[in-house]
């Protein structure tokens, strides 16, 4: 299994450090962090040739917001106090439009909202690569 295979973020990390030219400055705290955490994550050879695994238990049960999202709409704070039950408020969104799927805020994948025993859920149509969630992250 290849390195990429085995930790998607370790290397867009690594690749992001790497059109960064690797330079760690003063001035950029987030750049030189990055750089060690990639240093850090990177799985090393061990004496026997074989790589080390990263052990993602530890993280496995820690909890998540997952939030999904059909559309914004800005509005004027006379507006808001005009609305009234039955109030239409018109979304930026399109009819039709996949759905945004956010994991504590960060846009993780695009969705079609589905109903399945009574119960509304959501079917992935677009999940964005770990590369991509790197980068929006700056």
């Amino acid at each position: 299994m290849s390195e990429t295979e085995e930790d998607p973020w370790a290397s867009a990390l690594a690749e992001q450090a790497e059109s960064e030219g690797g330079a760690e400055s003063e001035d950029d705290p987030w750049g030189a962090a990055l750089s060690e955490q990639v240093e850090s994550s990177t799985p090393k050879s061990n004496p026997k040739g074989g790589k080390d695994k990263v052990d993602l238990d530890v993280v496995m049960d820690v909890p998540v917001t997952l939030a999904l999202e059909i559309g914004r709409a800005h509005v004027t704070i006379r507006s808001l106090l005009s609305y009234t039950q039955g109030s239409v408020i018109e979304l930026e969104r399109l009819a039709g439009e996949p759905l945004d799927v956010l994991v504590n805020g960060t846009l993780i994948a695009h969705g079609e909202v589905v109903v399945v025993n009574d119960k509304f859920g959501v079917r992935l149509t677009d999940v964005v690569s770990p590369i991509e969630r790197v980068k929006k992250l700056r």
